[in-house]
């Protein structure tokens, strides 16, 4: 470094100028960041240091985007203010914006002053910008408004700075005076507008801009007609859009034109046209950039991401943040974990995007102790959550493996972040709480919330529905209805769900036919399926299987599988046999419709036929899913199967059952042996009922935790008639809240009575 400085010395003693002396080195050496604090030595040292040489220097540095080294330069150099000419002038108050420094860029306006060129026409314009970028409007508009004479450039500066600061009607403003000053707009500014009436929909006026450049003769300039196809998409004038893009010369068609164009058909969810231009694109010589790969990558699955990945390596953007998030997203939506995570690792400098998206990958899976440690690995890195990393990782504290106060500490963790108020965050931890068991907590985040979008509303909705409120649920409904907030389809699946659960049959087809008539929702398989169950559990079977003819698209699995479990509750073997048939066609590998069709045929004493389809499922490998309980106590969660005795404390739990059963037949309780499709004797079915899983975990709690704590049970199917019953009378004789969610629903068990009204 010395030697470099030592060298232009000499050179500048034997007559040549510094700049000179520089370019005899190489004008790349004297521009190095690692050099610049060398360079008020070079001109302490050389006598003949003059005006040319100093504004050359610095007018490198605001070139190379070094607006510190430039700063620093002037700071350093004897005589600068005596020796910096308009251009350099400039180009340190450029410096001075690209840094936002207000207080020096006033300053180098006061030495504009002092040296008389704060008239001069490119000295203005650098001073209006300047402002700008520190977000002085007025003072930037003071500058402009003294100005005696303005070139395109000040106009340019002018439109550029009230858009960065979001003013767009006074953008419109300026680019009207500009035009009656007699002023012609340039590329520049017509860039300027065209964008504007993009983020604001300004059709009309769009359309009025269109006249203007193909009157200015501009129909040829790529960017002018890249902005104008970039407007009309905007305003989703798709095919307007496509016209443009047709029209510019294929020499002046950029990598943002065919980005653009390309993203059109991303919106509109048209692969075939995507692929189609991305391949002209390659056919044309333009490589993408990293926004190309990112838009293309939106398209998955619809486009496989498996090629646009080979590509992505092939030109090493697979380390770049935007197009590395992008991939990781494209895979996270096809459940690959694994290949997100190793994505997430190979992308250099992650930011806070990158975090957040892999913490919603893990989420998705279910997987919270990743999000957890991934989470705990942000915060050492010293990576700042946002709302959205926040939200993701308390959806993975939602899973059901996830321990119960884990959303708590990271409810604490939004609160040390100031981020509890944010609607993404109070939205995230309103369904945690419910699906956790906690609706009350639940409304507590839900009334603390100042303002709530559609999704707050449809998680309160949706989370009372699935606790079994449902009338609570319609009322939420029609406070949203009071706030004017719009509904979705999403809404109606509430409250249906809510009708659903608590029998509210006319409700429900009132609700369905708002939806329809009212709010112009057009219903999805989904409403059909909530329509269907509402039915179906209010025993009007055929009304139900009238709905599933009259549909517009045929009924798919789940809405068979929702009528076939309701003719086995209410024993119709004609219809059951109907609706298995058609869920057996659609999944034959599924065991749902076996064991539910055995069992109505076991419920009404067909032994044989029970046989029969038992004997199909062994044919086809298929095996019935084993009943699955599990509880958390303190930090351990301990699951348990039917007549499970691998538990370290098996025998004090079947103690304590015996000693449940004694005291609950003392208060009346008799077991519902009807429940148990075996054919052996009325003894071998009590002992089998009283071993499910969900009383293995109901022991160990009683057992484990403290008189009057709330207990909290999870279950992988739909629990028993016979274990309801025990669940209530435990709840009165045991004083304890019991919570026990199943895969239809929420069960708060409390005082002898469940928060379904035994409607289930």
């Amino acid at each position: 470094m010395n030697m470099i400085i030592r060298t232009i010395i000499h050179l500048s003693r034997n007559g040549k100028s510094v700049y000179s002396a520089t370019r005899a080195l190489g004008a790349k050496a004297i521009i190095n960041p690692g050099i610049h604090s060398h360079a008020h030595q070079l001109f302490d040292e050389i006598s003949t240091t003059n005006s040319s040489d100093f504004n050359q220097l610095l007018i490198s540095y605001t070139r190379n985007n070094l607006p510190i080294e430039a700063l620093q330069l002037f700071l350093w150099t004897k005589h600068s203010d005596r020796l910096i000419d308009c251009s350099s002038l400039s180009g340190i108050l450029q410096s001075c914006g690209d840094l936002s420094d207000l207080a020096l860029g006033k300053q180098f306006h006061c030495l504009c002053v002092k040296n008389g060129l704060d008239k001069v026409v490119g000295v203005a314009t650098s001073l209006i910008g300047m402002y700008m970028k520190c977000g002085s409007i007025d003072e930037g508009k003071g500058v402009f408004d003294l100005m005696p004479e303005r070139n395109c450039v000040t106009w340019n500066t002018m439109l550029s700075g009230l858009m960065i600061n979001g003013l767009g009607p006074q953008v419109l403003q300026v680019f009207n005076e500009l035009r009656a000053n007699g002023a012609k707009p340039t590329v520049s500014s017509y860039v300027a507008v065209m964008k504007l009436c993009a983020n604001l929909n300004q059709l009309l006026l769009g359309h009025q801009l269109h006249s203007c450049v193909i009157k200015e003769g501009f129909e040829s300039d790529g960017k002018v007609m890249t902005a104008l196809m970039i407007f009309y998409i905007k305003c989703l004038e798709l095919v307007q859009a496509f016209k443009i893009f047709s029209s510019i010369p294929r020499d002046a068609r950029t990598v943002k034109s065919w980005t653009a164009i390309i993203s059109a058909y991303v919106q509109i969810k048209d692969p075939i046209n995507v692929a189609a231009l991305f391949n002209e694109m390659r056919r044309d010589y333009v490589e993408p950039n990293a926004v190309t790969y990112s838009t293309l990558l939106t398209a998955s699955p619809a486009i496989s991401p498996f090629q646009i990945h080979a590509l992505v390596i092939k030109s090493d953007y697979h380390r770049v943040p935007l197009v590395g998030t992008s991939l990781l997203r494209a895979y996270t939506k096809m459940g690959r974990t694994c290949e997100s995570v190793s994505i997430f690792r190979s992308i250099d400098a992650k930011d806070i995007i990158a975090w957040s998206a892999m913490l919603a990958c893990h989420a998705q899976a279910g997987d919270s102790e990743g999000a957890v440690n991934l989470f705990k690995e942000m915060v050492m890195q010293r990576v700042v959550p946002n709302e959205y990393s926040l939200s993701s990782v308390i959806d993975a504290a939602t899973s059901a493996n996830a321990p119960i106060d884990l959303g708590k500490q990271f409810h604490a963790m939004t609160i040390k972040y100031k981020y509890s108020n944010s609607i993404w965050v109070s939205s995230a931890l309103v369904t945690m709480y419910a699906k956790k068991g906690s609706i009350e907590s639940a409304q507590k985040v839900f009334d603390r919330q100042s303002n709530r979008d559609l999704v707050s509303w449809n998680s309160m909705i949706y989370s009372y529905a699935q606790h079994g409120y449902g009338k609570r649920a319609l009322e939420i409904f029609r406070e949203m209805e009071k706030s004017g907030v719009e509904m979705d389809g999403v809404t109606f699946i509430g409250v249906l769900t809510g009708c659903v659960h608590a029998g509210l049959l006319d409700e429900g087809k009132r609700y369905f036919n708002s939806m329809v008539n009212v709010h112009r929702i057009k219903p999805t398989m989904e409403h059909y399926s909530c329509m269907v169950d509402l039915y179906s559990r209010a025993g009007r079977l055929s009304e139900a299987s009238d709905l599933i003819n009259t549909m517009p698209f045929p009924a798919d699995a789940r809405v068979w599988l929702t009528l076939l479990a309701a003719c086995r509750m209410h024993q119709n073997i004609e219809l059951g046999e109907i609706a298995a048939k058609n869920l057996i066609s659609l999944e034959p590998d599924t065991p749902a419709a076996y064991v539910l069709l055995s069992n109505m045929y076991a419920g009404l004493g067909k032994w044989e036929e029970r046989t029969r389809i038992r004997k199909m499922m062994d044919g086809r490998n298929l095996k019935k899913e084993s009943g699955c309980s599990w509880i958390q106590i303190r930090s351990t969660v301990h699951s348990f199967m039917a007549s499970d005795t691998s538990h370290p404390m098996s025998n004090k739990i079947y103690e304590k059952l015996e000693e449940m059963m004694i005291r609950l037949k003392k208060e009346g309780y008799r077991p519902d042996t009807d429940l148990v499709l075996h054919d052996v004797g009325e003894e071998q079915k009590e002992r089998m009922l009283y071993r499910h899983s969900e009383r293995l975990a109901l022991a160990l709690g009683l057992i484990c935790t403290p008189r009057g704590v709330p207990l909290h049970i999870m279950k992988n199917l739909r629990v028993c008639v016979d274990c309801h019953t025990v669940m209530k009378m435990v709840s009165a004789i045991e004083e304890r809240e019991i919570v026990v969610r199943d895969t239809s629903r929420f069960h708060h068990f409390k005082a002898g009575s469940c928060s379904c009204g035994d409607y289930w």
